[in-house]
């Protein structure tokens, strides 16, 4: 598949795939229905199926595209899979007073791996085994793995607050479509798949949680790193270690939200409340 159409059909096949796996889980949820429930920023009651979806959906669109090697195929497919189950085992395992690199590395050297810690190996080694599988070279691969697993954990540092990672992804993602190969046709279907859910997680309706943040970021990382050579991984690395050197300031500093622009992007389409 070449060419703007190629990309252009990705993105729709990730998007139709995520709207149908979104209306299938919430007609028969997975295990237990309370399992995939969460009070958001607002105290208002929202559910976890627009991440599951959001992940099964451009991961769909990923294995089903065509003109993409076996190795770039199983790389996306693989980490964005990978980083989404080890999400979703953080939705339902993670602690609020354990957050952050910081305390988790903190548990590792006590011995002890928490939610976070799965994460942290889980998504690091998904990550380098996409980089292996996309790269020739040995620090190239280090590099692609650094900008896949980096990615997924930055996206997931914005699911704070309504449509804002489904918005990151978006905005991030969509310069990749104008890529000719394999960097642009993977962009294709992590964007498809937040834009499919973006409405209902505007409205409040769902969240894309660790698993949708983390599947979708490291979608978007093998796109990333697919279309990079060594300078543009060197570059996109050091990007996302300053990220997540800034960790939750990220999400929280509302001086970088409420930024003129920033915040109009930010809270566009967002659903308003009387009392903040």
């Amino acid at each position: 598949m070449s060419g703007s159409n190629g990309r252009l059909s990705v993105g729709a096949a990730a998007a139709a795939a995520t709207r149908a796996a979104y209306r299938q889980l919430r007609r028969r949820p997975p295990v237990e229905a309370r399992m995939w429930q969460r009070t958001n920023h607002a105290g208002r009651g929202v559910e976890l199926y627009g991440g599951l979806a959001a992940a099964a959906g451009a991961a769909t669109a990923m294995a089903t595209a065509r003109g993409l090697s076996l190795r770039a195929r199983a790389a996306a497919v693989g980490a964005a899979l990978a980083a989404g189950a080890c999400g979703a085992y953080d939705d339902q395992k993670g602690s609020a007073d354990e957050r952050g690199f910081g305390a988790h590395l903190g548990a590792l050297r006590e011995g002890r791996l928490t939610s976070g810690g799965v994460k942290l190996l889980g998504i690091g080694a998904a990550g380098l085994a996409a980089g292996v599988l996309l790269k020739s070279r040995p620090l190239d691969r280090v590099l692609a793995g650094v900008v896949i697993a980096g990615t997924a954990h930055a996206v997931n540092l914005l699911d704070v607050a309504p449509g804002r990672a489904a918005k990151a992804v978006i905005t991030v993602g969509a310069p990749g479509l104008l890529r000719a190969g394999t960097g642009g046709v993977l962009a294709a279907a992590p964007v498809g798949a937040a834009a499919a859910v973006l409405g209902d997680d505007l409205s409040e309706r769902t969240m894309l949680g660790d698993a949708g943040a983390h599947a979708l970021g490291a979608a978007l990382g093998a796109a990333i790193a697919a279309a990079n050579g060594r300078i543009g991984l060197m570059m996109h690395a050091l990007a996302l270690a300053a990220l997540t050197g800034a960790g939750d300031r990220i999400s929280t500093d509302q001086r970088l939200w409420n930024a003129p622009g920033v915040r109009h992007v930010d809270g566009w389409g967002r659903v308003a409340h009387p009392f903040g």
